[in-house]
């Protein structure tokens, strides 16, 4: 036979046979090349054409044994460390049990769930999707087949898993080919929906297929089915609502039950799972789409695979393709409103768990939440994932709201509501429609009440209506805090660094801080002058605010009340720090009811503070804790400060700003404290007081949130306080235990009292009047000091005030009639100063010597305030003898005593000073 007559692949196998078995030909010795340089010699190299081919595919062969090899070795290594991965996953991971695993594939109702303290159930929140539960002998056969067929064909026979499935879904996902097939079984499926999260994360899905074969290995495939049938999510329904499982959709699509479905509508609902927004034949309103053409296409498909995998014959297959199922879609419907009944509880608790979820997706994302916060757009993205996590996942929100306290705190201000202030009517434009309203503008009310030992927030009032204003005034409305900011300003950081005791004397002139555009003069309430010194104590009591500026200016100078601020809570920035009238409460954006409670209670638990909280846990649907709080307790103010400002503020309610309390309360108020605070025109009102075990903060004002300019009244102090009784007092009512065997603080043994004259604050001592000595008593009273003593007298013995006004005293202490201690009006067009009678002078505070009209008849460089009038300038009364003070030998004027005056630290101040109300004042002005 001719060799040109023998096959193509006979001549192939020849030739590559006698090329394997020939033997090379040994290596010349005059070769100038080495043998083991060149793996073929060139002689070996064939000439012919059928040499060529069997070296050719003798190379091919022999690479493709390699690439065999070396991707069996790498699927050994790939599965090597697969099953490390699972191992690792299965030490780390705690699985289900068996009634944890039944609870949860079964779990229809997947939203939140709200609790009171000591687990008490407050509400479910709303889900965003309807579902109905039903057994599996409730669905229509045809929906069951259609299920299996398109989503899961091997369903009845594998074990949870499609190893090959799962193999394709994981090339895909790493070459990014043939994403679209997807790997997941309806067992899977089940898992992701009811246990885990969608996060697409390798660990989730290998947990995702530790859980799935478990559940095959526990349930049955009917019972895997049914938990199925019943979560699926199937689009939305005639009402806009989202929905998820057959009896929703079959009722909320076609208008009839999961048992009745004909074979077209199951084909239609089996079809929705793969992309239900897409496929869905309602729009969010429950409008039909104009588009369905889609979803009509995917139920065709799904006809298809039931007949291809042996479910319907090819009859029933055509019919029901002809059948028109547009026809059968359900009329639209509105949907119902849902009813909340703790409203303001409701949605500070859901707004707690969506700030805590909004992080965790940060974190998840490697994101940092701050950075979230500065992206509105990106901000949105995570509030909306956020908000359906809450709405589609099973978690537990446990707030620190007393149940009982949070009811009759309502209902308490309920009874008082109708009595805080004027109700204004008026039209206005809403901003979002540009159309004109109907305006109802009450009085609206914040108020919180927390424990002050561990910061938990027991109740709450969020304002009048939530019907028609849905401002949480409690929690989300910042105010000017106003005078109520003194204690953590200006007197707690003054005590604590011994500037002051308790009856430091505070200069309360008329006084100019600043200069140029800078220039700030504060006055008391109602544009008033005290003109005197007064104690620190009844500085606070009265709520003065010459004082208080007074005292800040040095507070500057000696600390950073900064610190003292930031830690409790209270954030300003540094140039509001600067600004004098910040002691008056004058801030750029104000502080929430929730952060003056919180930064108060700090005196009532000795000087420690702890931030205020609402929110005590939250659980996950593994009952995993999502959020547990925790917070670090802070020392602010040295234990013998926050004792001494608990005496001071006790005053402040026993006969000071809030006295009216004293008549008012249920409890024993011998161990309560508190503090009042107005801001400009009685646009704010607050008072904030304490216990020892408790701290409620109370505000007061209009929100004017189209524009107007509505204050309160000038009774709104007495009516604040009133509401604050009502509120504490139905505390006490409920639960009076606690308010009972509550000791005061006791004090420390750094806090010295001593006494002091009680019209200079000092040590009685010899001080030298117009070249006179005289040893000076008097009346003496009670000074309590930290960190300092009573100072010995001198000439300017207290914080402020000029020269002029120590030698106003100092007449008036001798017994020269003066204006001192007369309150001046400022706003007075002819800056009248009311006099008192002049025959009574003789009072236990004025101190008069039997020398002085000799000394005033001769010295004519002593005389009153210049700002005084001609008539009052011009009085030389003959004084009566004084036995507390005794006249030595005049003395050479270069020994006089006389101390340089102290100077305020000035920084200006553009705005108006904030003032008290006349509830605050007693007979010496406010």
């Amino acid at each position: 036979m001719n060799k040109y007559d023998s096959s193509w692949w006979t001549r192939i196998k020849s030739h590559f046979k006698n090329w394997w078995q020939a033997t090379p030909p040994a290596q010349s010795a005059e070769s100038p090349e080495h043998p083991t340089l060149r793996i073929v010699q060139q002689q070996d190299w064939p000439t012919t054409w059928n040499g060529k081919i069997s070296l050719t595919i003798s190379i091919i062969r022999k690479l493709f044994f390699a690439m065999i090899l070396g991707f069996i070795l790498l699927l050994g290594l790939g599965g090597g460390l697969a099953t490390g991965y699972l191992t690792t996953i299965v030490k780390q991971e705690s699985i289900p049990s068996y009634a944890n695993l039944k609870n949860q594939i079964q779990k229809v109702d997947q939203s939140t769930t709200l609790y009171f303290a000591h687990h008490v159930k407050l509400a479910r929140v709303p889900s965003d999707v309807q579902r109905q539960q039903v057994s599996i002998q409730q669905i229509s056969p045809y929906l069951k087949k259609a299920i299996v067929a398109t989503e899961d064909e091997n369903f009845y026979e594998h074990h949870g898993i499609v190893p090959k499935s799962l193999l394709r879904a994981i090339l895909g996902e790493v070459t990014g080919w043939g994403t679209q097939t997807g790997g997941s079984t309806l067992t899977q499926q089940l898992v992701k929906m009811q246990i885990l999260s969608s996060e697409t994360t390798w660990k989730r899905k290998a947990i995702e297929i530790l859980l799935a074969t478990r559940i095959e290995k526990h349930f049955s495939k009917n019972h895997i089915l049914e938990s199925y049938l019943n979560v699926v999510p199937l689009g939305r329904n005639n009402r806009g609502q989202n929905i998820a499982g057959a009896q929703a959709a079959a009722e909320g699509i076609f208008k009839t039950s999961a048992q009745n479905l004909s074979l077209p509508q199951a084909a239609f609902i089996a079809g929705l799972p793969q992309s239900p927004s897409l496929y869905t034949p309602f729009d969010n309103h429950g409008q039909q789409r104009q588009e369905i053409k889609l979803g009509l296409k995917r139920k065709d498909l799904v006809l298809f695979r039931m007949y291809r995998h042996g479910d319907i014959s090819y009859r029933q297959y055509l019919a029901a393709k002809k059948v028109n199922l547009a026809q059968q879609f359900a009329p639209a419907e509105p949907a119902p409103k849902a009813k909340i009944k703790y409203n303001y509880l409701y949605n500070l608790l859901t707004s707690q768990l969506r700030l805590q979820l909004m992080k965790q997706l940060a974190r998840d994302n490697k994101i940092k939440y701050q950075e979230v916060l500065k992206d509105q757009d990106l901000y949105q993205v995570y509030f909306q994932q956020a908000d359906h996590l809450m709405r589609e996942h099973d978690y537990h929100v446990y707030s620190t709201i007393d149940k009982d306290l949070y009811d009759q705190m309502q209902t308490a201000f309920k009874q008082t509501a109708a009595n805080l202030g004027t109700i204004h009517y008026t039209n206005a434009i809403d901003p979002n429609t540009g159309k004109k309203i109907k305006v109802k503008e009450p009085v609206q009310n914040g108020s919180v009440l927390l424990n002050n030992q561990t910061g938990a927030v027991l109740g709450f009032v969020g304002g009048q209506n939530f019907q028609e204003n849905q401002i949480n005034h409690a929690f989300d409305t910042r105010r000017s805090p106003g005078s109520a900011i003194k204690p953590m300003l200006v007197y707690g950081p003054a005590i604590d660094n011994g500037l002051i005791g308790s009856k430091t004397m505070l200069a309360d002139f008329q006084y100019t801080f600043g200069q140029g555009k800078n220039k700030y003069q504060p006055t008391d309430f109602g544009d008033t002058i005290a003109n005197k010194f007064v104690a620190a104590d009844q500085a606070l009591e009265q709520s003065l605010n010459i004082p208080a500026v007074h005292l800040y200016s040095q507070v500057l100078q000696k600390t950073k009340p900064q610190t003292y601020m930031t830690k409790m809570g209270l954030k300003l920035s540094p140039q509001e720090y600067q600004q004098l009238g910040l002691a008056l409460g004058g801030t750029h954006k104000g502080f929430t009811v929730a952060q003056m409670a919180s930064a108060f209670s700090t005196f009532a638990n000795q000087g420690q503070h702890r931030p205020a909280y609402s929110v005590e846990k939250i659980t996950d649907v593994n009952n995993r804790t999502l959020y547990q709080h925790s917070s670090h307790l802070q020392t602010v103010f040295a234990k013998p400060t926050a004792y001494i400002m608990q005496q001071m503020m006790h005053g402040v309610i026993k006969r000071g700003t809030a006295s009216s309390l004293t008549y008012q309360l249920d409890f024993n108020y011998k161990n309560a404290f508190g503090k009042t605070g107005t801001s400009n025109d009685f646009r704010d009102n607050w008072f904030i007081g304490s216990t020892p075990q408790l701290t409620l903060a109370s505000w007061i004002g209009y929100d004017n949130l189209y524009g107007h300019n509505y204050n309160l009244a000038e009774n709104s102090t007495e009516t604040n306080q009133t509401l604050w009784a009502n509120l504490m007092n139905s505390v006490y009512q409920t639960q009076p235990e606690l308010f009972l065997n509550q000791k005061a603080m006791a004090q420390p043994a750094a806090v010295k009292r001593q006494q002091v004259l009680s019209r200079t604050g000092t040590l009685p001592g010899q001080i030298t009047y117009h070249e006179y000595h005289s040893n000076v008593h008097g009346q003496m009273t009670t000074g309590l000091f930290y960190k300092t003593h009573a100072p010995n007298l001198s000439h300017e013995f207290g914080i402020g005030g000029r020269a002029k006004d120590y030698e106003l005293f100092w007449d008036n202490y001798f017994g020269r009639r003066n204006n001192y201690g007369v309150e001046q009006q400022l706003n007075n067009p002819n800056d009248t100063i009311y006099n008192p009678d002049y025959s009574t002078v003789n009072n236990p505070d004025s101190i008069l010597g039997n020398y002085a009209s000799s000394i005033w008849n001769n010295n004519q460089d002593s005389t009153t305030n210049p700002e005084a009038s001609p008539a009052i300038q011009n009085t030389s009364p003959t004084a009566p003898t004084n036995p507390n003070v005794r006249t030595t030998t005049p003395q050479a004027q270069s020994n006089s005593s006389a101390v340089t005056p102290t100077q305020p630290h000035s920084t200006g101040e553009t705005s108006a000073s904030n003032s008290e109300t006349p509830a605050e004042r007693t007979t010496t002005g406010h």
